[in-house]
């Protein structure tokens, strides 16, 4: 079936070019330098008209499905009989791993195993008895307590920053308010709060990029985050129960036995997870209401349209643009067979711009009838557990921006990630003319 398809606005000619003239059978979505380059958008564009279930039989990731309609994506997403994510939840290259991994080895350190990153890369039943472990601290009841403190650091930092000066947003705002948060939902100490982005940083990254300079100095990181986050659990298991990530982990029952393994897995799925989807939102908000100044015209004139803004930012930025299972028996998806232990990647990011389910998708609209109709926080068991904190962190920051600034405008291009996995900005150079 062919649709009608809207060209996506700001993609590049030679990309696109690109993506069309490359055989389909050759056709590898996940390399990662069209996705700093940002032209991305005519890859999934074509495979959603000409092949949306696809298979990649070599890349730097190995063999792997690409599923990139919406229906299909939720088809996988739901199954989590079929489809099993112990093996792990993102695209790994082989070559980058063996590398890691004898760095880790290098400062005495065991790697861990494919997959051990917290409850996400665990199957039903074990899943959800890890995942109610840590889910009181991101209730709504908990949650409604944390929004006058991150109101609070919220305004601060907007306070702080230089008028008519050119600054990078990712680092004095975006990476700031998140850091600010993960403090607060670990109780970790504030003064040292960067640290918990640095790692993520370190964790996401190769060397040459972000702030990883070689495979040792990501070891290090590593090694650095463990051991403090072990501190921690030493420390909160002996005292009272708490409402912070942590003391949940060490007071829960079915959690407080957890291997130490399972213990660093979930230490850098809620470091990861609680930074790249939030900060990569608010840089990625400006930025697409810089690209589109109607739109942020018309939430000037009305701040009512806040909420529905940040639902569309996260849709039509996807801060992680994919998630991977792997099959537990043969099954049949879009007329394809895919065969019992082949690794299926969902591709949210072509999810959400699927012409067949949103209207004109890839357009920014910030008073769309259904704003939260998006893939972004995925769909059922593992459906993302802190979308409700990371909706509250851009609704603040937004409600706090336009009391104080009239415009935040974009300088130049963002420096964007270099990652498949991680749809985001590295630096983003912007300048406030004015205060209100």
């Amino acid at each position: 079936m062919n649709i009608a398809v809207k060209p996506q606005a700001g993609a590049h000619d030679a990309g696109r070019a690109e993506a069309y003239a490359t055989p389909l059978a050759e056709l590898n979505p996940a390399q990662t330098e069209r996705f700093q380059a940002d032209t991305i958008w005519p890859v999934f564009e074509r495979l959603r008209r000409e092949d949306p279930v696809h298979f990649t039989a070599e890349s730097e990731f190995g063999p792997y499905w690409s599923i990139t309609r919406w229906d299909d994506i939720m088809a996988v997403d739901t199954d989590h009989e079929g489809f099993s994510s112990a093996d792990g939840i993102g695209l790994a290259n082989k070559q980058s791993m063996e590398e890691q991994e004898a760095a880790l080895r290098a400062i005495g350190q065991e790697p861990r195993r494919r997959g051990g990153a917290g409850f996400i890369t665990m199957d039903e039943p074990e899943h959800s008895v890890h995942r109610k472990a840590v889910s009181p601290t991101v209730a709504p009841g908990n949650i409604a307590k944390m929004v006058p403190v991150v109101r609070e650091r919220a305004g601060a930092i907007l306070d702080s920053l230089p008028i008519g000066t050119p600054f990078d947003w990712v680092d004095l705002v975006s990476k700031e308010l998140t850091a600010m948060t993960l403090a607060t939902l670990f109780d970790f100490p504030f003064e040292e709060r960067r640290k918990l982005p640095y790692w993520s940083d370190m964790v996401m990254n190769q060397p040459g990029h972000g702030p990883v300079k070689s495979w040792q100095h990501k070891a290090e990181a590593m090694f650095e985050c463990f051991s403090t986050f072990e501190g921690m659990w030493n420390e909160r298991i002996q005292g009272e129960p708490g409402i912070d990530l942590i003391s949940m982990l060490t007071h829960h029952p079915e959690t407080r036995q957890m291997s130490r393994e399972q213990y660093h897995g979930t230490v850098i799925l809620l470091i990861v997870g609680g930074n790249d989807t939030t900060r990569n939102t608010i840089s990625g908000s400006v930025y697409a209401l810089n690209k589109h100044p109607d739109q942020y015209d018309k939430l000037r004139a009305n701040p009512e349209l806040i909420t529905p803004m940040v639902s569309e930012t996260i849709r039509w930025q996807t801060p992680l643009a994919h998630m991977s299972r792997v099959a537990t028996r043969d099954i049949e998806i879009g007329g394809k067979t895919i065969k019992e232990g082949e690794r299926v990647v969902m591709w949210y990011i072509s999810g959400n711009r699927d012409e067949a389910v949103i209207e004109n998708p890839n357009d920014y609209v910030i008073d769309r009838e259904r704003p939260r109709h998006h893939m972004s926080f995925g769909f059922g068991v593992h459906r993302c557990v802190g979308n409700r904190v990371a909706e509250m962190q851009l609704t603040i920051i937004w409600e706090e921006i336009l009391k104080r600034f009239p415009k935040i405008e974009l300088v130049g291009d963002p420096v964007r990630s270099y990652s498949s996995f991680v749809h985001g900005f590295e630096s983003m150079q912007v300048v406030i003319p004015a205060r209100a």
